[in-house]
């Protein structure tokens, strides 16, 4: 069994980078499978809770007011007009996408902290916390900075060798994972290794040190880890506004034209009479006639342009006539498209 405490600035990062999602999957299964079991100190769950706000808010809200910065400066320098269009669409694109990424980190958060709930939480011991005190007053790492209050890394650290000396029986290894190099890693070498401070209190086999997450997991289990860190490579990006703007266009041709060939056929059965503007005015203002029964000679010239247009522009095989399974996909497809660019559900008007 691995015994596994993760550093709070770990699980921060995993949330804030969605190529690390593979990662959490993989501590999931190995937490559910009995492989490994995490070490969760109070100090982390409050320092998660405390920064878990402003990481889901950063991850979205912090690049999109940087992106209007930069967009504002760009129309205001002078330069080719071409160019410049190119490169705000192009930033309109990555803004476009940047709620989807923040929804992504809420996510990630979410899982995180179901994690840590689930979790024995391991609070910290008066001994732990004094010796912890010894480091900060003898000016040992984590506690080696200047102007640096790292008691709280201290105390992290203190409460792992706990741990590790409480629960070290036959069988049973540990690891301290942390991304947090310049207080807990060697000052002045490979910085994959710990701090010569508390280097002798890590070793190969029994208690790990690890700067990375993947190569934490890679020691329990290497398979399903190299599996995780290919997916990592593999990222699903969303789709452009201007890719979504395009199948929008192309879906509300469709349902369009649709509507217009029922029309038609309506037209064709005397469901519904073709009169002239004159007509078709005078009734209007007497409300006398209406669009479910009567159109004017002049609109129904240019349905008839338009939907000759929407042939060309769409192509053979992509004017109908739908199923009904197919006809509902077509309205679904633009009701969703829509709904993400923040209309209503079921907006379904051409």
């Amino acid at each position: 069994m691995f015994n596994v405490l993760i550093d709070t600035s770990v699980w921060l990062d995993l949330a804030e980078d969605a190529k690390q999602t593979p990662l959490l999957d993989a501590v999931e299964r190995l937490v559910k499978d009995g492989q490994m079991r995490l070490l969760v100190p109070r100090i982390v769950v409050d320092e998660f809770l405390k920064n878990r706000d402003k990481i889901a808010k950063s991850s979205a809200k912090g690049l999109s007011t940087h992106f209007n910065h930069v967009k504002a400066a760009i129309r205001k320098v002078d330069g080719d007009k071409r160019q410049k269009t190119r490169v705000l669409d192009y930033l309109s694109d990555l803004d476009h996408r940047i709620p989807i990424m923040g929804g992504a980190a809420e996510g990630v958060l979410r899982r995180i902290a179901g994690m840590l709930s689930e979790s024995t939480i391991i609070e910290a011991s008066d001994a732990a916390k004094l010796r912890a005190a010894d480091r900060a007053l003898h000016r040992k790492a984590p506690c080696h900075h200047e102007n640096k209050n790292s008691m709280a890394d201290a105390i992290l650290l203190e409460t792992y060798f706990e741990c590790v000396k409480a629960m070290g029986g036959q069988g049973q290894r540990f690891a301290f994972v942390t991304h947090n190099k310049h207080d807990f890693s060697r000052a002045n070498g490979d910085q994959r290794l710990p701090h010569v401070d508390f280097a002798a209190s890590f070793s190969k086999i029994k208690s790990m040190y690890f700067v990375t997450l993947a190569d934490c997991l890679r020691r329990i289990d290497p398979i399903s880890v190299s599996h995780a860190m290919w997916e990592q490579e593999w990222v699903q990006e969303p789709r452009s506004l201007a890719e979504i703007l395009r199948a929008m266009h192309v879906l509300t041709t469709q349902v369009w034209y649709n509507r217009h060939k029922y029309t038609e056929w309506q037209v064709e059965k005397g469901k519904v009479k073709i009169i002239s503007t004159e007509s078709w005015e005078e009734g209007w203002a007497k409300r006398k006639l209406n669009t479910q029964t009567h159109i004017a000679e002049d609109i129904w010239k240019g349905a008839l342009r338009s939907a000759k247009k929407a042939e060309r522009e769409l192509g053979t095989g992509n004017c109908g006539p739908w199923t009904d399974f197919e006809w509902g996909m077509i309205n679904g497809k633009l009701s969703a498209l829509r709904w993400t660019l923040g209309e209503d559900w079921d907006e379904l008007y051409t």
